[in-house]
């Protein structure tokens, strides 16, 4: 597949990056895709990829507090959680597989840090324990 080449495209470019999606021709674009129009005219399409998504959403938080997840102490890990929840990235399957895998640690505690973070409102959640060991505070 080659990206079209048009202004609208270069426009787009950098925003359709970060969101894991790509540029596809007109001609290769399917029901599910989104329609580039320039001027009436449909001069490119965009094809999501949410799983894509999901590590653009943990990479850039990565960036954003300097240091890959799974070197992150637990309170980082804790608002690391909040913010790929503020941005939607729990709402895609599996996504919480994807965020232990980077994050170093279980599901179960990635879960237990998303809903104790939506529990308080989005505050802090030391001293969660994890669901599936009674006792034992998540890491």
């Amino acid at each position: 597949m080659t990206v079209p080449e048009h202004p609208l495209i270069g426009a787009v470019g950098p925003l359709v990056a970060a969101i894991g999606a790509v540029v596809l021709e007109p001609a290769d674009q399917q029901d599910s895709d989104i329609s580039l129009v320039w001027k009436g005219e449909v001069v490119g399409a965009v094809r999501l990829d949410l799983t894509r998504s999901v590590a653009g959403m943990i990479h850039q938080v990565e960036v954003e507090l300097g240091a890959p997840l799974s070197e992150l102490n637990r309170e980082t890990k804790q608002h690391a959680i909040r913010l790929l929840d503020g941005r939607g990235a729990f709402v895609v399957r599996k996504s919480g597989e994807h965020v232990a895998g980077a994050m170093g640690c279980s599901r179960i505690t990635i879960y237990a840090y998303l809903n104790a973070t939506r529990d308080n409102g989005g505050d802090d959640v030391t001293g969660v324990e994890s669901a599936g060991t009674p006792g034992k505070t998540v890491a």
